[in-house]
């Protein structure tokens, strides 16, 4: 817009504007007494029209997510790792919760990229307040009162195919999460009931219905957990995982399953573990966008190598040596680490 030296005016001059402050629109109240500020994350665009074509991007945080500090976390029975519902009074999502120390009290933050084409239900805007700046019509982003609640899953899990699969709330789906991978498709799921015959329940999902195929499954109905897995001619076509609880395997060394081609028998045996013989080959959940350099590659290479600095990780694995945003996170890791001794 300004690559000519000058703003869009005849004589090319700028137009300043006084402007004076004024205080949000709507304040929290006794229905809503929380703010909602809602902004980015590091590898996603808007509304994920481009960076959700990239597996890479998209591995990052994968999840919408919603944000609370851990008192308000407990004061309204939020857990951890759970779903909660968050309502406005003009709309509301279902997200991940992530409690964090560093979000402040009395405030919530979610991220604006997923829509309903990736998400069952997690579009931020439709929560927004509807005040808007007079001179430039920006919607006010940073401050809407919010009310959080948990969403109450009977059951949690996930499921990754070779291709996409439709989701349907006949299914008892009340929640979905599409995440583009390379040569699958991820999905993180939660109902509010729980199916009354998950082999049945799973097949239908994953589209096989009642065809004679290499089926490998584990159930311990008592503790709610169900497990299956597809496999085609040695490789793996689609896998579920199911439990009471968000507590559920890595979804790293099972993805790249998907990636390899042919199961071996090492993995086909650890397949309904959700984990690998050798722990080496998970290398965790990706931190490192532009190189592909997962959480335990980096913790494993600062612990052998008593790595100390990003520069020292970077030297080690490339991480963090390109655009440089993942460098918080790898600090994050060797603190981490420096506490582990």
């Amino acid at each position: 817009m300004f690559a000519n030296g000058g703003f869009t005016f005849p004589d090319g001059r700028a137009r300043l504007i006084d402007v004076k402050a004024k205080p949000p629109a709507y304040a929290p109240d006794a229905e809503f007494p929380l703010m909602l500020n809602t902004g980015r994350v590091r590898d996603h665009w808007h509304t994920m029209t481009r960076t959700a074509k990239s597996p890479r991007l998209a591995s990052h945080i994968s999840e919408p997510f919603v944000e609370i500090h851990p008192e308000d976390a407990a004061h309204y029975g939020i857990e951890d790792a759970t779903l909660a519902t968050v309502k406005t009074r003009w709309g509301s999502l279902i997200a991940r919760v992530t409690a964090n120390e560093g979000q402040r009290p009395g405030t919530l933050f979610a991220p604006i990229h997923w829509n309903d084409q990736f998400a069952s239900r997690a579009r931020v805007g439709a929560l927004v307040n509807p005040a808007v700046c007079p001179i430039s019509g920006e919607p006010e982003f940073k401050h809407t009162p919010v009310r959080i609640e948990p969403f109450g899953a009977a059951w949690y899990g996930f499921a990754l195919a070779a291709r996409r699969l439709p989701m349907t709330r006949a299914e008892r789906i009340d929640y979905w999460v599409a995440v583009p991978g390379q040569r699958f498709w991820r999905y993180e799921l939660a109902g509010r009931e729980s199916p009354e015959d998950a082999s049945a329940w799973a097949r239908r999902l994953l589209k096989i219905g009642e065809r004679a195929i290499d089926w490998i499954e584990y159930r311990d109905d008592a503790a709610g957990v169900y497990r299956a897995a597809h496999v085609d001619g040695g490789a793996l076509e689609a896998c579920l995982f199911m439990a009471k609880a968000p507590s559920l395997p890595a979804r790293t060394w099972l993805s790249s399953l998907f990636v390899q081609g042919g199961l071996e028998e090492c993995d086909r045996t650890a397949l309904l573990a959700g984990r690998p013989a050798d722990p080496a080959a998970d290398t965790g959940p990706q931190v490192c966008s532009c190189f592909g350099v997962g959480r335990n590659t980096i913790f494993e290479a600062i612990r052998a190598g008593s790595l100390k600095t990003p520069a020292a990780v970077g030297e080690a694995l490339n991480a963090g040596t390109n655009c440089g945003s993942c460098v918080p996170e790898i600090k994050a890791l060797l603190a981490e680490a420096a506490r582990a001794k």
